[in-house]
């Protein structure tokens, strides 16, 4: 006996993904986790996941607060998602891409009132979840015998469970065809499950006996069945090779094997292990079944109501446009929408049967960490087709490559013509920065600004404009230069404003470097020296004691030497002259504090106030003789002056200290005679007891 297992089975992507999902949360999991319902259709694999923690609850009323739960592969209604939100419960979303599709569909067809038609079990979880986008507006049918005994309008949209079989879904679009005047149909069948079937199919029909592997409640294992027994052909039906019977395998040479989309493949191989035991075989009798084509004419032959429904959808109604199929060949591009974002793929829907994939590499020319620094739902962009479909039905694209093929021509014509080109710096590397300009650019620090700039991580992310310096597309090398770009916007700006500068003019500018001389500032786009001596109306030692690198400050044009391009810049014209009204401030004869700020061989320069500085001579800092002025004050020190004169035209000012420590002379006492003759000058004569008291002490 030989055992043919066929090439299409078990787990679909949609399975696949969804049980990696879980897999992934049971270990990333920092709190209670769990799926709204099983995760698949397989007691085996649930069983496996409940023991790695994700326990199964019918209702989000199961999980508490801050606890996460699955939504499965079969997805769920709008109502469930916002329930969990109201809940404080987080959602992973483990829906099939293809129901997602579907659900968008008919949520899309509801809206615009169209009545939506689900072919498919009205009690399976995945049709329960569509119904639930149509906020419960859908119709369910079986089969095409339901739609003849149903009313319905003369506008409909149809769609279908997406483990529904061709055969059955064309039959009912040929139903409603004959009972409605347009009818819009939306083939959601999983190519997967297409395939599967037909694979299931051609088996039958050359071998004895089939066995269907799958879960007791799994659909499309059941249609597998179904599929299997119309052909004639015993079919039997197991979850585990626990199940398997000697007698089913008694007189049969050529047994097949097929599973449903939830098989797990170690499951499939355990039960043709188990009947390979049954069989007696040697192990070298087992084949692997390749399913072959199966030709169009073929399907005609063997279905003329299919032949009939599968005319092009919608050209007999006035939604023929909404509804076009395209195929797409690999090689092409085509445009598309994105629809859903994934962790580590974009789904892109391209108006054919099923989405298209794009896996994250594939996404930009540059590694990226996330699809969504790329793309959003509701972009329409280009795509490469890598695979017009791949072994599980799905179309594989490239946003990649299709960047590159409209890149490379827009290079070249920009190189010749010196146009810029805009594109998001995505790496830094050593030497410089990569650049997605729909290819990858390298863009060299020396030539990322007009100066050294230090720190290249704060341009990632960033969309930058550069120049195409060098180009080489077999060698797919790509140089950029935003310096250049820069140095020309430079040099225009310095241009126009060196003709629109006029002297004596306060413009604003910002501080970029400073020297021991001065400090250079840059008044937009143009860089003038702030020289030290017109930083202050006070004398300083260093100009950070009056600005810093990024002030921002007002100057005034002192001068303008456009044959050299220079400018000379002024901040102590902007602010209030000290020296004015200065006589009155600081009359004559005023006393008042000040600080010594200096000293020299002829005196001492002490401040009255920034900007204000007047000069105590030598021969003024005290009533005696000194030598040098630090006999008596030292710089820094605070004294009393007393103002002697004020000349705010020479911006001098004579200072004393002499006249302020100056004590009044004590009065001289009289002789007696003088005294007695001063008496009698100016008393007529008389004499005072003083003046007796005085004669009695002289006599003695």
């Amino acid at each position: 006996m030989k055992v043919l297992v066929a090439s299409c089975s078990g787990f679909c992507y949609g399975v696949k993904r969804a049980v990696e999902l879980a897999k992934s949360c049971a270990l990333d999991r920092d709190g209670p986790v769990y799926s709204l319902g099983p995760i698949i259709h397989n007691k085996q694999v649930v069983d496996e996941l409940i023991r790695s923690g994700i326990n199964v609850i019918d209702s989000l009323s199961g999980a508490g607060p801050g606890s996460r739960v699955i939504i499965r592969s079969h997805g769920v209604g709008p109502e469930i998602i916002n329930e969990a939100k109201h809940l404080n419960i987080d959602i992973v979303d483990a829906t099939c891409p293809f129901v997602a599709k579907a659900q968008r569909i008919a949520g899309n067809l509801t809206g615009e009132g169209i009545q939506a038609v689900v072919v498919g079990d009205r009690d399976h979880p995945e049709v329960r979840g569509i119904i639930g986008w149509t906020g419960g507006k859908a119709l369910v049918v079986a089969n095409r015998e339901e739609v003849l005994d149903k009313q319905l309008p003369q506008r409909v949209g149809v769609l279908a469970q997406t483990t529904q079989t061709e055969a059955n879904f064309k039959n009912v679009v040929h139903a409603l065809k004959e009972k409605c005047r347009e009818v819009a149909v939306y083939n959601t069948i999983c190519n997967a499950t297409g395939e599967r079937q037909k694979s299931a199919v051609e088996m039958s029909r050359k071998v004895d006996a089939m066995v269907v592997v799958g879960g007791i409640d799994s659909s499309n294992t059941a249609k597998l069945a179904e599929l299997c027994t119309a052909q004639g052909t015993p079919t039997y039906r197991v979850e585990t090779a626990d199940e398997l019977q000697k007698k089913w395998f008694e007189g049969k040479k050529t047994v097949g094997i097929t599973a449903g989309a939830s098989t797990p493949q170690r499951i499939i191989e355990e039960v043709e292990r188990r009947m390979k035991e049954l069989g007696g075989m040697d192990t070298m009798d087992t084949i692997e079944y390749q399913v072959e084509k199966i030709e169009s004419e073929e399907i005609k032959a063997e279905n003329p109501v299919a032949e009939a429904a599968a005319e092009e959808p919608g050209k007999d109604g006035g939604m023929g446009d909404a509804v076009d199929i395209k195929p797409v060949r690999t090689g092409e591009i085509v445009t598309g929408v994105v629809v859903q974002i994934n962790q580590d793929e974009v789904l892109v829907d391209v108006g054919s049967k099923s989405e298209g994939v794009i896996s994250l590499r594939e996404l930009a020319c540059c590694d990226v960490t996330s699809p969504h620094d790329i793309v959003k739902v509701g972009d329409k962009i280009d795509v490469f087709v890598l695979k017009s479909e791949d072994k599980e039905g799905r179309i594989i694209l490239s946003k990649e490559k299709a960047d590159a093929e409209k890149t490379w021509g827009v290079l070249e014509e920009h190189l010749e013509s010196g146009e810029i080109v805009n594109g998001t710096v995505r790496e830094m590397v050593k030497g410089g920065l990569l650049v997605d300009v729909g290819v990858r650019a390298f863009l060299p620090a020396s030539l990322v600004d007009r100066v050294y700039v230090e720190d290249l991580s704060k341009f990632l992310g960033q969309e930058i404009s550069a120049k195409v310096i060098e180009l080489n597309r077999p060698r797919k090398k790509v140089i950029l230069s935003r310096k250049a770009l820069l140095e020309e916007e430079y040099a225009k700006n310095r241009e126009e404003m060196f003709d629109n500068l006029q002297e004596k003019q306060v413009v604003r500018g910002i501080v970029r470097r400073l020297t021991n001389f001065g400090a250079f500032v840059d008044i937009g786009g143009l860089d003038g020296l702030l020289h030290i001596s017109e930083m202050a109306w006070y004398r300083i030692n260093n100009p950070s004691e009056i600005v810093k690198v990024g002030d921002e400050v007002d100057v005034m044009i002192l001068r303008i030497d456009r044959d050299n391009e220079k400018i000379s810049l002024g901040l102590k014209q902007v602010m209030g002259n000290p020296w004015e009204g200065v006589e009155d401030k600081y009359p004559v004869g005023a006393v008042i504090n000040a600080k010594v700020v200096r000293l020299a061989p002829f005196g001492a320069f002490v401040q009255l106030e920034p900007g204000v500085e007047g000069l105590v001579h030598i021969s003024h800092l005290a009533e005696r003789h000194i030598a040098k002025p630090d006999e008596v004050v030292s710089e820094g020190q605070e004294i009393p002056v007393k103002v002697l004169s004020v000349d705010p035209v020479e911006k001098r000012i004579r200072l004393s200290i002499r006249e302020v420590q100056k004590a009044p002379r004590e009065p001289r006492v009289p002789r007696p005679a003088e005294s007695q003759k001063s008496e009698q000058q100016n008393d007529g004569g008389n004499v005072t007891i003083g003046d007796l008291v005085g004669n009695i002490f002289d006599t003695k």
